[in-house]
């Protein structure tokens, strides 16, 4: 396939398009579906309101110019470029407005004060809705992260922003074998002898093929960069600042600014895919040398910046519950091995962490011969990873310590090693670390989470509480942030598992781990102070954390096997 074939094909259909519509073979080219940048002339027979039109576009203008964004000198480059600005511009206005005209409206009673600003918040999501659907690029996997944060947001919004989950882009074969020229000097079929070209999936900045390597003949998972992105990113990025900007302006105590902050941080690193294959390669690496039997990360065979091709390792989805019944897969020993894995890379001295372990970056698979455990949990996606720092590491898991022994005066204090914060925020913070409502932690966070308990959470976080959580997360390290992100996603991991043991097993391989942290922070302590294991006051500091981390151990062992013997007899924990 030459150049000018490539340029031909990919000025004829779209760039990329909705990965839903795409698998029911909707060619569609209507203004709202997904599709390329739109050309002058396009513009121009929109027929949607020609004065506002024009007012964008003269807004968008003066943001451009403004932030100093450079554009190309493609005419087409520089309409497209104006309205997707101006999208967000009048979004943004609108938004705003309609919140300061309905917060300033007059209501009989609290409950209609609540419908109002229920109604105002559905109404705002849609419109975002909108913009976000039709800019698509970084906009996309914004709307997803947002979707997730309904400890945060509004119901309305969260719920308003799930379709984004299922509308990933799809870019198309021909702007795919461009990409390829483009970094590689070379086609698809120079490398692969087969290519498929219907990704398997589609993810908001990437997608996935399958392919065969034509000197080897091996089946490979190639992952592609949607080309757009590189067009489009820098220019989102800013935009998505200066819409977070513009809120904390008008609404200064609900100050998001850090999401735009990580995002900043975040996306470089995931749009550059030969990091991801280093911090697989990594990650690989790491457990090979801990022995953790069950991970599986697929080799990488080789990577680019907006290329990266791996072995071809399949699964299922951990909540595909059928499947794992049917092949009779534990969900108790999948939901520890998942406990075990993500532990290790908190807790465990060097190891890397991966940020963003939802249920579709992870996928099970039968073993065919290993029967403990006879299966394997294949870990996808590695573009954002964080390294602990150890001082951190430690205190946190002196924090989890006191959680689980329900030591609230150690839980203070380690709160604020961890994160900074005070008496006042305490609460707060130490039921977003764990998901529990504050008042169970001074009892036992082993305690299974009630229907009642999960109301209690989603009816205290009213406008006044809401308003606290923002400005908490706005103050601790962005690591933290990560942490609990992951704490949030792999919690979510296993309560859609629907284990039959309940949450203690969980915390119990939690506490395994943390007190293992403190005993090789122990350890330390007496290296370098270079004085003698005989010394008494080393000796008792060394009797002491190994009591602590054997007691850990015993308990463990102990409930491990009274669920065994439990689920022997077909008992399930309540």
């Amino acid at each position: 396939m030459n150049g000018l074939g490539v340029v031909s094909r990919l000025n004829s259909r779209p760039a990329w398009t909705c990965f839903r519509c795409l698998r029911k073979q909707v060619r569609s080219r209507s203004d709202t579906a997904h599709g390329p940048i739109r050309s002058a002339n396009r513009v121009s027979q929109t027929k949607r309101w020609p004065a506002r039109k024009a007012a964008l576009v003269l807004a968008a203008g003066g943001l451009l110019g403004g932030g100093g964004y450079l554009v190309s000198d493609d005419v087409r480059h520089v309409f497209a470029a104006a309205e997707r600005s101006g999208r967000v511009f009048w979004a943004l206005l609108i938004c705003v407005n309609d919140y300061r005209v309905t917060l300033n409206q007059t209501a009989e009673n609290e409950d209609e004060r609540a419908s109002l600003l229920a109604k105002c918040h559905k109404r705002c999501a849609e419109r975002t809705l909108r913009v976000l659907e039709k800019n698509g690029s970084i906009f996309i996997k914004l709307g997803q992260h947002l979707s997730s944060m309904n400890y945060l947001l509004p119901l309305e919004w969260t719920t308003t922003f799930i379709p984004l989950q299922d509308k990933c882009p799809v870019s198309s074969y021909e702007s795919i074998e461009e990409m390829f020229v483009k970094d590689t000097s070379h086609t698809i079929s120079d490398f692969f002898s087969e290519f498929e070209t219907l990704p398997i999936g589609a993810a908001s900045l990437a997608q996935v093929h399958r392919a065969t390597l034509r000197e080897s003949g091996q089946r490979v998972a190639v992952k592609v960069q949607h080309p757009a992105l590189q067009e489009w990113a820098p220019l989102d990025l800013g935009l998505t600042r200066f819409t977070f900007s513009t809120l904390k302006y008008w609404f200064p105590e609900y100050d998001l600014g850090w999401l735009s902050v990580e995002m900043d941080a975040s996306l470089p690193q995931e749009l550059d895919f030969s990091q991801e294959g280093a911090n697989a390669i990594r990650t690989k690496r790491y457990f090979e040398r801990v022995h953790e039997p069950a991970l599986v990360i697929p080799n990488v065979i080789w990577a680019q910046k907006r290329i990266l091709v791996m072995d071809y390792i399949t699964g299922r989805r951990p909540d595909d519950l059928e499947y794992l019944d049917s092949n009779g897969i534990d969900r108790d020993e999948v939901s520890a091995a998942l406990s075990r894995i993500f532990n290790e890379m908190i807790f465990g001295e060097d190891a890397p962490l991966h940020c963003d372990p939802h249920g579709g970056n992870i996928a099970i698979r039968k073993h065919p011969t290993r029967r403990k455990p006879n299966f394997d949990v294949i870990l996808y996606d590695h573009g954002l990873y964080r390294d602990i720092p150890k001082d951190l590491r430690r205190s946190y898991a002196k924090l989890w310590l006191a959680v689980i022994d329900a030591d609230e005066p150690r839980m203070r204090k380690y709160a604020y090693e961890v994160a900074g914060v005070n008496d006042e925020q305490f609460p707060l913070f130490a039921s977003a670390i764990t998901g529990r409502d504050y008042r169970v932690l001074t009892k036992s966070v082993a305690l299974p989470r009630s229907e009642q308990e999960k109301d209690d959470i989603s009816d205290a976080f009213g406008e006044g509480m809401l308003q606290q959580l923002v400005q908490m997360l706005g103050q601790v390290p962005r690591i933290i942030l990560l942490i609990l992100k992951t704490n949030d996603l792999t919690r979510n991991l296993d309560e859609n598992l629907h284990t039959g043991q309940g949450p203690m097993r969980t915390f119990l391989i939690l506490a395994r781990y943390c007190s293992r942290t403190v005993f090789e922070e122990q350890m330390d302590i007496i290296r370098q102070q270079g004085g003698s294991l005989m010394r008494p006051v080393n000796v008792f500091r060394l009797v002491r954390a190994w009591a602590g981390y054997m007691r850990v151990e015993l308990k463990l062992s102990l409930y491990e096997f009274y669920l065994s013997l439990r689920r022997f007899a077909g008992v399930t924990v309540p």
